[in-house]
């Protein structure tokens, strides 16, 4: 019996030949995910063996906490050379070839981002304090911009090897928001305003918060809700509903109470024998002269116990406690940073005058909340 349908000899070349290329294909992406999860190792292999300890310390620092995304996109670029076995279908080719551009575009600006945050903390820390300026979270308000910019940069690079005019494109939408500016500029001022809460995050759904406003004076309210033209507040005092619009929120006097937090720090310095009293103060002045002059440590809040060793009869231990104060993740881990730099500091301090440590690992965090 003959099959209700039949293909000829041609038709059924060029489905073996289609075969075997997707076969191909999918070959070289399953090698290019083993290859592209070694590449970070192999990386870091040859570092080590064929390069100066200079430059496998900047790799340390550097691109090892990168390995994960390097990985990536070593995979990505990968799977993109193995689309070229695709190339002759040129619809499915195009599409596919879109988005393996599109990730390690992204892939790339996140792993470059990444490289400059490491550097900005690693080594730009320090070379600000030699310069002689002072730090603050200014720079991670650098560090913001510098995303920015090479996000830009990068998304710039996408459009011209997908050929789109990027920079023409903004410049028409430019011309079409000003005249859409003039028609409706209230409602583009509360869309800025939620913006600028969306990328600042003053504050969040749940938090306390106090907030001056010229209708209603200084307000302690609870944020019910973030809308798109508006946030709602629920007030303690009346447990009434308060609509603002974003474009006034944006520009009010925010407190966030609920994040208004400070962490404590414990350091515990072990000595191998008992210290005189001169040898004592020296210790004092010197633990307070490198915690009360970095920037986000609570003044005045250092204290210094000296009590005996638990292991070392002769030995003396030393536990040090402080506050640093923060807002968020970000700016505790960069004054968590500067504290290593002050340990550093600390130590070259004391060992000049014949007083040496070793300091407890690791040090402790403890958060605890600020009254209100």
């Amino acid at each position: 019996m003959q099959p209700w349908f039949s293909l000829d000899e041609a038709t059924q070349k060029l489905l073996i030949a289609i075969g075997i290329k997707l076969a191909i294909f999918l070959l070289f992406v399953f090698l290019a995910f083993i290859v592209g999860k070694s590449i970070p190792r192999f990386l870091k292999a040859i570092v080590r063996r064929f390069t100066p300890q200079f430059f496998v310390e900047i790799y340390q620092n550097l691109v090892e906490p990168q390995e994960k995304i390097l990985g990536i996109v070593a995979t990505l670029i990968l799977v993109s050379v193995s689309l070229n076995f695709l190339q002759e279908y040129t619809g499915f080719y195009r599409f596919l070839k879109f988005f393996s551009d599109l990730s390690i575009a992204i892939s790339v600006a996140i792993f470059i981002a990444g490289l400059f945050r490491n550097f900005l903390r690693v080594y730009g820390i320090e070379l600000i304090r030699r310069v002689g300026f002072e730090i603050d979270e200014l720079l991670l308000v650098f560090e913001t911009i510098a995303n920015i910019i090479i996000g830009f940069i990068v998304a710039v690079a996408f459009a011209q090897s997908q050929n789109i005019n990027l920079i023409g494109l903004i410049a028409g939408l430019g011309i079409g928001g000003i005249a859409v500016a003039f028609a409706s500029q209230k409602t583009l001022e509360q869309i800025f305003g939620t913006i600028v809460i969306y990328l600042d995050r003053p504050y969040i759904p749940g938090e306390y918060i106090r907030v001056s406003l010229s209708s209603q004076g200084i307000l302690f309210a609870r944020v019910e809700a973030i809308g798109l033209r508006s946030t709602k507040l629920r007030t303690l005092a009346k447990s009434t509903l308060i609509v603002v619009p974003n474009s006034v929120m944006a520009e009010a006097d925010i407190e966030n109470v609920t994040r208004g937090k400070k962490v404590m720090v414990l350091l515990y310095l072990d000595f191998a024998r008992s210290l005189a009293k001169s040898e004592q103060a020296l210790l004092e002045k010197v633990i307070r002269e490198s915690t009360n002059t970095l920037f986000g440590i609570d003044p005045n809040s250092t204290k210094i116990n000296l009590f005996p060793h638990q292991d070392d009869s002769k030995g003396v231990r030393a536990r040090v406690s402080f506050f640093i104060l923060g807002s968020n993740e970000n700016s505790l881990e960069f004054r968590k940073r500067l504290l290593e730099l002050a340990n550093e500091s600390m130590s070259k301090k004391l060992a000049s005058h014949g007083i040496e440590f070793t300091m407890q690992e690791p040090t402790l965090y403890l958060e605890s909340p600020v009254p209100i």
